[in-house]
């Protein structure tokens, strides 16, 4: 006990992303004239660590619990990950009689060990979240149909692994007229965020919900209900002709290619197309106690509903039509140029 205390009380701290520094003190423990085991020991090659100590039994392999739990190295900083040199973990293994020397440890053929210490990411979502969570509670302001546009995007924040709570505010500021937040932010129970807590400003902004691909759609791929979801988008000055409704694009046929993650407008998408510019159609009217179906040429393409103009191929008559099914437009009685032309 007294000597793992002597050895963590050396230890110093390194920069982010550089070699772990040795913690062993030289000279604090005589070597041995075995190693502990009869069988050779094994070098690890890579891991990960939520401590920032890294023991030499999670390095080696095979070591008894007493000399596993001895504290060898600094681990690098919260989810950064560095590297140790192979021949400096023999060196201090030595020293604390761990080793003879380098012929009792199995390398496996690696020159370092890549040392990755465990932690959680904030995210963007992270920060906006406790950012409304402040306002409706300290100011009442009901943030839900509004993003928060962070200044510089959103801060690169870590904290340790095991912590799955909330951020919350330390301090925040709101005004009401341009909703302009500016705050500090910090993980309860987090040493990272208590000695340097999460800088937030920027502004909200009005949102809409708004119909986004899910995935890349190709041109005259039709949407599938799986294709699309609903989320809320910032609007803007070119947001009025944004779908709203998952409705409104499921069953549509995309007019360009449609990235993952863009938001649908009404121009990318129209109802599939049943008759084609040039097909051969029937043409069907039906008034006045009488019924007749003549061929035609569609002379402009269209979905289920869409009034077209159908040519005569005979009489070279252009009469409008309504597509009603594959290949088929009917002319209505009703309206006296359309019965005209049936004519």
């Amino acid at each position: 006990m007294i000597r793992s205390i002597l050895l963590i009380a050396t230890m110093s701290a390194i920069p982010a992303l550089s070699f772990a520094e040795a913690v062993v003190p030289a000279g604090e423990r005589a070597p041995a004239s075995a190693p502990a085991t009869t069988s050779k020991l094994k070098l690890k090659s890579d891991l990960t660590l939520s401590r920032d100590i890294v023991g030499f039994g999670d390095l080696i392999v095979g070591l008894s619990p007493q000399d596993a739990a001895l504290p060898a190295f600094r681990a690098p900083a919260l989810g950064e990950t560095g590297t140790i040199q192979v021949s400096r973990i023999v060196e201090a293994a030595v020293k604390q009689g761990l080793l003879r020397d380098a012929q009792d440890l199995d390398g496996q053929g690696v020159a370092q060990v890549v040392v990755t210490r465990a932690a959680r990411r904030i995210t963007g979502i992270d920060v906006e979240a406790a950012v409304k969570s402040a306002l409706l509670e300290r100011f009442g302001f009901d943030g839900r149909a509004f993003a928060l546009l962070l200044d510089g995007g959103a801060p690169s924040v870590v904290v340790e692994p095991e912590l799955t709570g909330d951020l919350a505010a330390l301090d925040l500021n709101y005004d009401t007229r341009t909703r302009r937040v500016t705050g500090r932010l910090t993980m309860p129970g987090s040493a990272a965020t208590r000695l340097k807590p999460v800088r937030v400003s920027g502004q909200l902004v009005e949102t809409t919900e708004a119909v986004v691909s899910l995935r890349t759609i190709a041109r005259g791929e039709t949407l599938k209900a799986s294709d699309v979801t609903i989320e809320r988008r910032p609007r803007d000055a070119q947001f009025n002709d944004v779908i709203g409704e998952a409705k409104a694009a499921v069953g549509k046929v995309a007019k360009r290619m449609l990235v993952a993650g863009s938001v649908l407008r009404s121009g990318d998408v129209q109802r599939e197309e049943i008759v084609g510019r040039g097909d051969i159609v029937t043409l069907f009217y039906e008034g006045r106690g009488i019924a007749i179906s003549m061929r035609g040429r569609a002379n402009e393409a269209g979905a289920i509903g869409d009034v077209i103009s159908v040519t005569n191929p005979q009489s070279k008559r252009v009469l409008q039509g309504t597509v009603t099914g594959p290949g088929r437009v009917n002319v209505s009685p009703q309206g006296g140029g359309q019965i005209a032309a049936a004519r």
